[in-house]
């Protein structure tokens, strides 16, 4: 089965007739997820800034990361939960898009920066503030992770643009 096949298919289904039927569930969904972008967005940049050492330098990175990861984590819980609503009440817009579909993948290369990011010292807290070359690799992920989200951010705008 082909994509444009599965997505007539999925549009065709009672629920996304549903959804398509009453005029506030997208503008609503839509809200949810602009929302959690925002969490994610701020959440990221905080945990990446202090990485880059522009700001919080006399907190360690545990501490930053520890306070500001598990409100990315949720809110990317809920991007997942409202983005998949607004592929079922809009399949032909969404899952048939290159852009829509590069924005997945700039999701997975964040999300794997993130995970970069905070599984090192999950198992050592001084991991990323223990040596120079650490914090370079650090500076390096904090870089990458800004410039995937930042991509989300942009591939999901034109997403509208691009059918």
């Amino acid at each position: 089965m082909s994509l444009a096949t599965f997505s007539q298919a999925l549009g065709a289904t009672p629920v996304s007739v549903f959804l398509q039927s009453v005029s506030w569930i997208v503008p609503t969904v839509q809200t949810v997820h602009i929302l959690a972008i925002s969490v994610v967005l701020i959440s990221i940049l905080l945990v990446d800034l202090r990485l880059l050492g522009v700001v919080g330098r006399d907190t360690a990175v545990i501490a930053v990361v520890d306070r500001f990861v598990v409100w990315l984590w949720w809110a990317l819980l809920a991007l997942a939960l409202s983005g998949t609503v607004l592929v079922v009440a809009e399949p032909d817009r969404a899952l048939t898009n290159p852009v829509f579909q590069t924005k997945l993948i700039l999701i997975a290369i964040a999300a794997l920066a993130t995970l970069a990011i905070e599984r090192p010292i999950a198992r050592d807290p001084g991991f990323w503030d223990a040596s120079a070359s650490r914090t370079a690799l650090a500076r390096s992920l904090a870089v990458g992770s800004l410039a995937a989200w930042l991509g989300v951010i942009v591939a999901g705008r034109w997403i509208a643009y691009v059918l």
